[in-house]
This record gives structure tokens, C-alpha cells and sequence, in this order.
């Protein structure tokens, strides 16, 4: 009786988790055909490589997607290599003491922390403490700090994830602490921690608010020639077409194009990290 009353609510439970599932499916299908049906047919060729004209009532968003790859390589190269070394000590090299309990905690509160906190303290470090100024290396730098503590995670977790045989077998070979991570720790746990990274990065690449502070501009009709120029991104440029543009209802189709290209650009990074995920573990899986 007590066996069938738990299969009763184990099939229930299934049953309301893929109707969470199903739930969450279609309202997100509704709104990429939604901003797919309304955008594409503005996106063109054109629509992608030219300058923007007559205050972006015409031309394309060239400047837009160059200022987006550019910030969100700045923020790759400050968030990846020090999120993966500061995972590195947390789960190899330090103790568990109360002080990296406390550590671990803090890091995966600032997780949380909304972005337009990380734009207002950007703005008082790079943009006036540090004199940057308001430019691509300040915006960079501000969603490297916000990406940070989403990348130490992520590498962490995916460091812990690397069996102690691993270690154990190293050690008893006579190999160091740092042969042993190096050869047998980051080779399983590589991909885990390019997975994370690279989500990470693209989370950033869509955020509005710290940029919004820091550098972006809505029009600029050329490429920033340095990391102290102004430039224009794609968050920030939607923004300004869907809520703040002198003629919102002229510029209403460039909008949602440039929604979809967003989009289309936040899933192709998500998709190269599938990719390159299930490449290392197919490759860590035969040497193995």
C-alpha cells in the first residue's frame, strides 16, 4: 500500500514538473516567434554592415555589434583567466576554514546582485576613481566584475566535480601539487569550466545597466579606434529604440531586429559552449 502511494506521488510530481517545463517552453517559444516575426524582415545584409544615419531612423547597426563583441572580449579576458585561478585556490590549495566558507559565500552572494549595482560602482572606480573615463575599457572592465563571480562558481563546481582517484594516482607517482591539477585535474574539469565561462560572458554580453553608465552611447556612426572611445552595443541600443527614441513608432521594426540579432548572438556563445562541452568530454571520455 505504502509502495503505491509513493508511486502515486512520484508520477504526480513528474507529471507537474513537465508541465512547469511545457509552461515555461511555450511562453518562451511564443516570444522568440514573436520577436522573429516582427524582426526579420528588417534584418538584411545592409541592416548588419552599415553605419547607422539620419539619428538610426536608417542604415544598419554595424557600430552596435562591433562595440558588443569588443566589450564582451574585454570582459572575457578580465572574468575567465582570474575567475579559473580564484576557483583554482578555493578548491585545490585552501583549507575549509570559516574564513573560506565565508569567501564561498560571498561569491555566490554578489551572484545575485543586480546589474545596475555593478554599473554605480563602475562608474566610481573606472569611470572617476581610476579616470578612464566613460569609454569600452570602463564597460568591459564593470561586466568582468559581473561576470566574475559566476565564472568562479561555475570552474569550482566544475573542479569538484574531478574524481580524488584522480589526485590520489598522481601523488603516488610522485608528482607535485601543481603537476597534479595541470595534468590531471583541469584536463576533466576544462570543459565544465569553458561551459561556465562562456555562459557567463554571454550573460554579460546582454546586460544593459552597467554599460548604461559606463561607455555605451545610442549613436555613434563610426567603430570605437581605441578602449577609451565611446561606442554603441546592442542592450543598450534596444533600449533606446524600444523606449526612448524620438520616434518610437518609425523605429519600431529596426527594434525588434535588433532584438533578434541579440538574441541570435546570445545563442550561438550558449551553442559553442554545447559544442565544445560535449567535444571535451567525448575526447576526455576515450582517453580515459
Amino acid at each position: 500500500m505504502k509502495l503505491q502511494k509513493n508511486k502515486i506521488l512520484q508520477a504526480v510530481g513528474f507529471s507537474f514538473l513537465t508541465l512547469c517545463i511545457l509552461i515555461v517552453l511555450t511562453i518562451l517559444c511564443v516570444i522568440l516567434f514573436d520577436i522573429t516575426a516582427k524582426g526579420i524582415k528588417s534584418v538584411s545584409w545592409s541592416f548588419l554592415t552599415e553605419m547607422p544615419r539620419k539619428g538610426m531612423t536608417e542604415g544598419g547597426i554595424m557600430p552596435a555589434i562591433a562595440g558588443t563583441i569588443l566589450v564582451t572580449f574585454i570582459t572575457a579576458v578580465l572574468a575567465v583567466p582570474l575567475g579559473c585561478f580564484v576557483a583554482i585556490y578555493l578548491n585545490e590549495y585552501a583549507k575549509d576554514t570559516k574564513l573560506t566558507r565565508l569567501i564561498r559565500l560571498t561569491i555566490r552572494n554578489l551572484s545575485g546582485v543586480p546589474s545596475i549595482v555593478y554599473g554605480l560602482f563602475g562608474v566610481v572606480l573606472f569611470v572617476q576613481s581610476l579616470k578612464f573615463g566613460t569609454c569600452l575599457l570602463s564597460a568591459g572592465l564593470t561586466l568582468g566584475l559581473l561576470t566574475l563571480p559566476w565564472t568562479i562558481t561555475a570552474s569550482e563546481e566544475a573542479l569538484k566535480t574531478v574524481p580524488k582517484s584522480y589526485r590520489e594516482g598522481a601523488y603516488a607517482l610522485g608528482a607535485t601539487k601543481w603537476q597534479v591539477i595541470r595534468t590531471n585535474v583541469l584536463p576533466y574539469a576544462f570543459g565544465g569550466i569553458l561551459t561556465g565561462a562562456i555562459l557567463g560572458v554571454a550573460r554579460a554580453a546582454g546586460e544593459t545597466a552597467p554599460i548604461l553608465f559606463t561607455g555605451a552611447a545610442f549613436y555613434l556612426p563610426f567603430l570605437p579606434e581605441s578602449g577609451f572611445d565611446q561606442f554603441m552595443a546592442l542592450p543598450y541600443h534596444l533600449y533606446i529604440l524600444a523606449t526612448q527614441h524620438h520616434a518610437i513608432g518609425q523605429v519600431r521594426p529596426l527594434a525588434y531586429a535588433t532584438a533578434l540579432v541579440l538574441l541570435a548572438l546570445i545563442f550561438s556563445m550558449n551553442f559553442i559552449a554545447i559544442i565544445i562541452r560535449y567535444r571535451i568530454r567525448k575526447k576526455t571520455m576515450l582517453v580515459h
